[in-house]
């Protein structure tokens, strides 16, 4: 398989992109070393070959950072795991801009209470970011907690999608 490496400049820095032949996401992040974000990708998904090239997800990238907040929902996404993993990728998706949840929230969506730790952990092994926005999940407290791109690209975003969805309001 070869896929499609791309980075973009965001508001946040550059964001790099790995896509596959079908145009899905296979890991992004805010990062121009290009090995950082193919070592997100499960092994059984890395591509044999990897060439510079456009994605749609790329222009889904800059129509959410210049306010369409929805562009990044139907971008596909193609991600390796168990099926806790995948049912918690997919409920990642469904977390509304501008409404994060906690961990313990978040736990209580994939219906396991008690996961907290699980919960957590699906948001750390999530490639996709932006596309599958991990970034929409605090600590208890409401503080940020961590972000494999680092807390203040976190800080960012969630404010872009509070003021996105305030001045909707």
């Amino acid at each position: 398989m070869t896929a499609l490496i791309q980075t973009i400049d965001t508001p946040d820095g550059a964001l790099t992109l790995l896509v596959d032949e079908d145009q899905r996401v296979l890991a992004s992040g805010w990062s121009t070393d290009h090995a950082e974000i193919v070592a997100r990708v499960h092994p059984s998904l890395r591509p044999e070959r990897i060439a510079d090239g456009e994605s749609d997800a790329a222009d889904a990238a800059r129509a959410y950072y210049a306010g369409d907040l929805a562009a990044i929902d139907g971008v596909a996404v193609r991600q390796h795991g168990t099926e806790m993993q995948a049912a918690g990728w997919a409920a990642l998706r469904r977390i509304v801009p501008g409404s994060p949840l906690t961990y313990s929230e978040f736990a209580i969506e994939l219906g396991s209470p008690q996961a907290v730790r699980a919960a957590a952990s699906i948001c750390a092994r999530n490639a996709p970011a932006l596309f599958v926005p991990c970034h929409r999940v605090l600590r208890a407290d409401g503080t940020l907690g961590g972000f494999a791109w680092g807390v203040p690209v976190k800080r960012s975003l969630l404010a872009r999608e509070a003021a996105a969805m305030s001045a909707v309001a």
